[in-house]
């Protein structure tokens, strides 16, 4: 174990790019609260690897929220983080999540289509079946894939890129995911995670302009481990 595990493990590095699974609670970019950001890890990682004695590029490309856990991309030169930035703009990006969520869903397999506003004082976002005014058009799809006794796994891949997307999407078609009291789920995780997951991304790399496919192993947690694959 390193200094950087509790934190994130890197599942993909070249020279452009750079993928960590980060852990739930771990912020991508910092905020008001002061706490170091996984960019800053992921920063001084590299400084200490390579050894640089300036100052190192790490530039965001996508963010998670903070409960969330798995796969984050991260550029490691500017170039790269424009194309890569320019590839999710025309969402030519495959991002697929897991999600653990008590009830079942009206459908095993669907899309989900809301209009979502941004609630800025409450830093939530309110789904609604019809456009309202200052809302998003928002699409997901959405499969059953596991099942456990008390829980059940989706496989979510959005479509478009949402603030609190997946957490407000699913929360209105009744399958909060579990731990989200902010959406619905009636209590906390005890980490203060939820069982949200961003689990594989595939892309055509931007300038080795290979196809690059990147899985990242769900949390050693005992919700998780009901369906480790």
């Amino acid at each position: 174990m390193n200094q950087f595990d509790p934190f994130f493990k890197v599942l993909y590095e070249d020279n452009h790019l750079i993928a960590v699974s980060k852990a739930s609670g771990v912020l991508v970019q910092g905020d008001n609260t002061g706490d170091v950001p996984l960019a800053e890890h992921v920063k001084a990682y590299l400084k200490e690897k390579y050894q640089k004695p300036g100052n190192v590029f790490a530039g965001v490309i996508h963010r998670l929220d903070r409960p969330v856990s798995g796969l984050v991309m991260l550029a490691k030169t500017s170039k790269a983080l424009e194309r890569m930035n320019e590839l999710f703009r025309t969402r030519e990006i495959t991002k697929t999540y897991w999600a653990v969520v008590k009830n079942k869903p009206p459908q095993t397999s669907g899309t989900l289509v809301h209009y979502l506003k941004k609630l800025a004082d409450k830093n939530i976002s309110k789904a609604y079946d019809k456009e309202v005014s200052g809302s998003l058009r928002s699409e997901l799809s959405y499969e059953i894939v596991g099942q456990s006794e008390r829980f059940y796994l989706l496989e979510v891949n959005p479509i478009t890129g949402r603030h609190h997307q997946i957490r407000a999407q699913l929360s209105k078609i009744g399958c909060p995911i579990k731990g989200d009291v902010k959406y619905g789920y009636d209590r906390t995780n005890d980490d203060a995670s939820i069982h949200l997951h961003a689990r594989k991304i595939s892309f055509i790399h931007p300038i080795k302009l290979e196809k690059i496919e990147i899985v990242a192993d769900l949390p050693r947690e005992k919700v998780w481990s009901l369906f480790n694959q």
